[in-house]
């Protein structure tokens, strides 16, 4: 029984900036035409990279596995459609960077046709939850709020955390984005069924939806939703629209008063939070049997004609999607992965829509101006204000700029969560969070250097000491025969050196004895 009064208390910092949603919420949820080619990167989550099981020119069947992780952390990757595999190879992908990545191209063929799939589980509650795990990990689920932490993990907290709370994250607090907002409209029921296995799996005394109040229709359908599930202890909450709301450890803090420690995760204090997409694809591969093979993109800016929300099959061009949303306009300045605060720009469009693509942004110059020259730093402060982390903005710039890494980790650089309000707030038109990526960056680069020194020092280590075992082995089997001959002579009362020495003596007469009786024998043949 839920009695706190959740969404009472607050985060520090944030910032409130114009939405900018209304372009794209206005319309119906719309699908995107199947592509001729999908491009699937065998990385789509946070872990191990996939590894294909599949082969050049073998025909696959739409929802078949083409792709599967052995390390605990990772997500399997399924053909979205059926058709060809034409190749295994490099092509670039959306990143920061414009780095390439290992990818399967798959041709498709029309015909969409499905592979066999798992048996439903609509009797789910009879089952132990390891059973459901093991599905949403089939099933290639990850956070599809934009992280793409695989969801199989995330639920397996373990026996010695129980959960208290499980957090439904449907803020959406970046601003453009509203493809969760449409699909809490219009599919609430298939999210509330999601969260009815995601109570079970993780034994949750209560449920938290959190939704910003600047969506009321989806506020309206959630709870009619729940109230019509006959779901008891689940509630949704209305949170203040102040970004970023939508941040993991900041909506916890909002719905529950808990924080979530330094470096730490919420299953820690009993709270466990997923996305609202993510529910509803746990739906899918439990009560359908279906796999994850496409997320819903909202694309939308001053530069695209017709702003939406369109569901969008993994693999698919950008190209393609901005060509189903009307094409460009006249105004297209910059095309951005993400929102405008953690959002990237691309250089490209001809880059496939992954697992962790939830916004195609194709901004005007006024949407998106080019960055003012940075200016140095006047400390004034208003970075710390802004920062919903509490951390120290400027001073981790400092560090990240002087490149010294152990003073950034001091500061806990590890716990910005890249939001971008400070550089939001900075008169300086400082891009700080270019600095902290590029010191988490160097940081993780470090930390694989030190692992890769360290585990080179313990192969050394094992190889001197096998290598001293094995002399030590010898040497222990020569004293043992010595020992062994030193008692036999003994025993013989004759000196163990002249014994030997008479011995090969001995083994030398014979051999020639042995010589000079076939010579003979030969002489007389002749």
């Amino acid at each position: 029984m839920i009695t706190r009064n959740p969404g009472r208390w607050d985060f520090h910092g944030g910032i409130h900036r114009p939405d900018c949603k209304a372009m794209s919420a206005g319309k119906h949820l719309g699908k995107v035409s199947l592509p001729d080619i999908l491009v699937l990167p065998l990385q789509q989550h946070i872990g191990a990279m996939a590894e294909p099981v599949v082969k050049v020119g073998e025909r696959v069947l739409k929802g078949q596995t083409i792709a599967r992780v052995t390390e605990y952390i990772g997500a399997p990757i399924h053909a979205p459609t059926s058709g060809t595999i034409k190749a295994i190879e490099e092509r670039p992908v959306a990143h920061p960077s414009g780095l390439s990545a290992p990818c399967i191209i798959l041709e498709a063929d029309g015909r969409d046709e499905w592979d066999e799939l798992p048996e439903p589980l609509p009797w789910f509650d009879d089952l132990d939850p390891s059973l459901l795990r093991e599905r949403i990990r089939w099933a290639g689920i990850v956070g599809l709020g934009g992280a793409a932490f695989p969801t199989s993990v995330k639920v397996n907290h373990g026996p010695d955390r129980p959960i208290q709370t499980l957090v439904i994250n449907g803020a959406e607090c970046e601003p453009y984005i509203t493809c969760d907002d449409l699909l809490m409209r219009e599919q609430a029921d298939r999210i509330v069924e999601g969260i009815k296995v995601l109570l079970y799996v993780v034994d949750a005394e209560e449920c938290l939806i959190g939704i910003e109040d600047n969506k009321p229709e989806a506020i309206a359908a959630m709870r009619q939703a729940v109230a019509e599930s006959g779901l008891k202890d689940v509630q949704v909450v209305q949170v203040p629209t102040r970004y970023p709301m939508g941040g993991e450890k900041q909506l916890i803090k909002v719905l529950t008063g808990k924080e979530v420690p330094s470096n730490g995760i919420p299953s820690e204090i009993g709270v466990i939070c997923v996305n609202v997409a993510t529910a509803a694809a746990v739906t899918d591969a439990v009560m359908a049997g279906r796999p994850l093979l496409s997320r819903l993109v909202t694309v939308t800016g001053e530069g695209v004609s017709n702003p939406g929300n369109l569901e969008v099959p993994f693999g698919t061009f950008i190209s393609h999607v901005i060509e189903q949303a009307g094409g460009y306009t006249e105004k297209a300045h910059k095309l951005i992965l993400g929102g405008p605060m953690m959002g990237f720009t691309l250089g490209d469009d001809e880059l496939p829509v992954t697992k962790g693509s939830n916004c195609l942004l194709v901004a005007s110059r006024e949407e998106a101006p080019d960055p003012d020259k940075a200016m140095p730093c006047i400390r004034c402060g208003k970075c710390v204000e802004a920062c919903p982390a509490q951390l120290l903005p400027q001073q981790l710039y400092w560090y990240a700029r002087a490149k010294d890494f152990d003073k950034t980790q001091e500061y806990n650089l590890f716990d910005c969560i890249e939001c971008g309000c400070c550089a939001w707030v900075c008169p300086s038109h400082i891009p700080l969070v270019q600095y902290y990526r590029f010191a988490k960056t160097e940081t993780w680069a470090l930390e694989k250097e030190k692992q890769q020194a360290e585990d080179a020092r313990r192969r050394h280590e094992a190889r001197v000491e096998r290598l001293e075992r094995l002399e030590r082995e010898r040497k222990a089997r020569l004293r043992k025969k010595k020992e062994a001959l030193e008692k036999k002579s003994t025993e013989g009362g004759q000196d163990p050196k002249k014994a030997a020495v008479e011995a090969a003596m001995k083994r030398v007469a014979e051999k020639k004895a042995r010589q000079a009786e076939t010579e003979k024998s030969g002489e007389e043949s002749s």
